[in-house]
């Protein structure tokens, strides 16, 4: 094999590895964003859950005297 020949293999084979590496962390980046999307969907729900649980604790019962008065 000549020189040229040599390293246009290898530099097929680092191409190879390259890309084989980008299309994992590309899969990996998109498993990670359905993990932030369901954790942004729960965080949403418990804050309006929250919000909720607050305002009906804003109503106060009326004060009124205890029974020994």
């Amino acid at each position: 094999m000549s020189d040229e020949t040599n390293r246009l293999t290898q530099l097929e084979e680092i191409i190879a590895h390259q890309t084989k590496t980008i299309e994992e962390l590309s899969d990996q980046l998109a498993e990670q964003w359905k993990v932030v999307e369901q954790t942004r969907a729960k965080l949403d729900r418990l804050t309006e859950r929250f919000l909720s649980l607050e305002e009906q604790s804003l109503e106060a019962p009326a004060i009124t005297r205890p029974p020994h008065y």
